[in-house]
């Protein structure tokens, strides 16, 4: 089934522009529209770049560049066999700053994106100058709710905890990859669940995790959170994630999110020494960049004009 699919299914038309940029060693596939200062859009899991389709046009007429990738291992972006660590991927996003011809720029992040976010602005902090968290704990935050609310975080996290199986990528990808699907449906709130633009964009997605290797890829990431937590590698991760961020950081946490609770990312600022704001978005579940888009590129668009 999965062999049919190819990366030809990511590079949907519209009012953007498609290439093929390389950073840290591996070539990225970006979608690209308007001019202006650099907001760098990362999508978090099971997703692609298309999770930001629909705001992309609107950071662009608002007088920026709006960028958005499929990040290492997805899409139709490189997927190397291994790079799937939270050093790597922060690489890739700072990488991908510097290959895009910019100094600096706005890091929005969901899900999975939003830990990678989290990261490059600890990390490099003079390449990230604000950064917009969705949908993700500070990486510190989710690793102390994994021990301390057994009944919640940990329970919360019992699909990443499977994907600790090997070989699980075959799970996923059955059935026209049914799991994604499934996933999704957990997750989102519920007045967009179940509705023709959910259904659509689930669709995508299932075909997106189809092209091969990436539920693999998709997967590593994951298993690399789980591992490195009883590994050096993840003790020398944790050190530098205690340094606190000098990037003012807005952080959008969706009411009903099932895969990282409110109460997980809420104390996410105490590692923000910059300006830092919550806010939790009514009705909205996980993916609130397609929940909830016209509060979330507002909200984007006034952190880019006042942070």
């Amino acid at each position: 089934m999965g062999g049919r699919v190819d990366e030809s299914c990511v590079l949907v038309d519209g009012p953007w522009t498609h290439r093929f940029v390389g950073a840290n060693g591996s070539r990225f596939h970006v979608v690209e529209a308007g001019t202006g200062p650099l907001v760098l859009f990362l999508h978090g899991f099971p997703e692609f770049w298309w999770a930001w389709h629909d705001m992309l046009p609107r950071i662009a007429d608002a007088g920026f560049r709006a960028v958005a990738i499929d990040l290492r291992g997805y899409g139709a972006s490189d997927k190397p066999p291994r790079g799937y660590d939270g050093y790597t991927m922060a690489a890739d996003i700072t990488g991908l700053i510097r290959a895009l011809g910019e100094r600096n720029a706005t890091v929005v992040g969901a899900g999975a994106g939003g830990m990678i976010g989290w990261a490059a602005a600890a990390f490099h902090p003079k390449l990230v100058n604000r950064l917009v968290v969705l949908g993700a704990a500070h990486p510190l935050r989710l690793r102390a709710a994994l021990f301390a609310d057994p009944r919640g975080q940990f329970a919360a996290s019992s699909s990443a905890l499977r994907f600790q199986v090997p070989r699980y990528e075959h799970v996923l990808t059955r059935d026209n990859a049914a799991m994604v699907g499934e996933l999704m449906t957990r997750w989102a709130g519920p007045q967009w669940n179940g509705t023709p633009e959910f259904d659509d964009y689930v669709a995508r997605c299932r075909e997106a995790m189809q092209i091969p290797q990436a539920a693999f890829c998709a997967l590593e990431a994951y298993r690399w959170v789980f591992r490195s937590a009883l590994r050096l590698q993840g003790y020398r991760f944790v050190k530098l994630m205690q340094r606190p961020l000098v990037t003012p950081t807005l952080q959008l946490h969706g009411e009903f999110d099932t895969a990282t609770l409110p109460r997980t990312a809420q104390g996410s600022g105490r590692y923000v020494l910059a300006p830092y704001e919550w806010r939790l978005i009514p009705d909205t579940g996980h993916f609130l960049h397609q929940e909830a888009t016209d509060v979330v590129t507002g909200e984007v668009l006034r952190w880019l004009k006042t942070a």
